[in-house]
């Protein structure tokens, strides 16, 4: 079986083309960032290019598509949302169309996000469900409804097996740290190293969040592809809350030396959401899934990724 990941280079679609590859599957990928060797099965391609993209499509006739690639920082989205939606939904428009006009019939993997459901109204809109309301509060969460919708609309409207997903926030080794955990754990290698002051700068630690390993997540991604329902929409995540201040924690526990803590008003969103964590049932119902990987491991592991990066750079 032969899989296209879009966006392999990214922090998931590596995790992914390795799990892919484990399985057995020939692994193809597209990405517009340039690697650091030659890779035969890349091909190194900017999704807003239609031509671009139909030629990948053509010359590796995929039976799976995972489509990963997208701007993913909602604090990126802040500064640039105009790249962000164009980038996101445009890409993805591309890419199903390039499917449609050549007639191919792959099963789709459209990767949307937690993002889309915003803050609760209440209490009792917790955990988030498939069929929760959807109230993007940025510009990100507001290309992912685009894009979830426009997954659902080649469904219905072309009978295209796309499956949806809603991923929560996902952790691991290779994450970029525009993301919380792997600032932290950036932050602290570079004190550890003699970098930096031995300050950690955080911004808000209320907020409480839905923590899964990237590679739980890719595991999903692949098991609700190949056996998700086309048309359908899963929420991927660990089902439980955990606070950033409980991360911060772990990771000021693990420096090797003293640091204090100091709140940086510039890592504030214009607008957060208190708490947010997923129910999982839909999910493990169709594919099996549960997450085996825990919280601890996977920080460690983040740690450790970035320990090394501050010892080789």
């Amino acid at each position: 079986m032969r899989a296209l990941i879009t966006g392999i280079r990214g922090f998931a679609g590596r995790h992914l083309a390795k799990l892919l590859q484990d399985e057995g599957l020939e692994v193809w990928g597209v990405s517009r960032e340039t690697g650091t060797e030659q890779e035969e099965r890349v091909f190194e391609a900017d999704l807003l290019d239609r031509d671009a993209v139909g030629t990948a499509l053509d010359k590796t006739a995929p039976d799976l598509i995972f489509h990963l690639a997208a701007q993913a920082s909602v604090g990126v989205s802040w500064k640039d949302p105009e790249a962000t939606i164009r980038n996101n939904v445009f890409a993805q428009l591309n890419l199903l169309e390039a499917i449609r006009e050549l007639g191919m019939s792959p099963r789709v993997l459209v990767v949307s996000s937690n993002e889309v459901y915003g803050a609760p109204a209440g209490p009792d809109e917790l955990p988030f469900r498939e069929t929760s309301a959807l109230r993007p509060n940025n510009p990100y969460a507001l290309s992912k409804v685009a894009q979830d919708l426009m997954g659902y609309q080649y469904h219905a409207t072309y009978g295209m097996p796309i499956v949806r997903v809603r991923p929560f926030n996902h952790l691991g080794p290779g994450q970029s740290d525009d993301f919380v955990a792997p600032s932290f754990a950036r932050q602290v290698a570079e004190i550890e190293a003699g970098l930096r002051d031995p300050v950690i700068r955080v911004g808000n630690l209320e907020a409480e969040r839905d923590f899964s390993d990237v590679r739980d997540v890719v595991r999903a991604y692949y098991l609700v592809t190949t056996k998700g329902e086309a048309g359908e929409v899963y929420n991927v995540g660990s089902g439980q809350a955990v606070s950033i201040q409980t991360v911060l924690d772990f990771f000021v526990q693990e420096c090797r030396v003293p640091i204090k803590v100091e709140v940086d008003p510039e890592r504030y969103r214009p607008v957060d959401v208190p708490r947010s964590w997923t129910d999982t049932t839909k999910l493990r119902e169709a594919t099996g899934w549960r997450p085996s990987i825990p919280l601890e491991r996977t920080l460690v592991d983040v740690l450790e990724y970035w320990r090394t990066c501050t010892r080789y750079s």
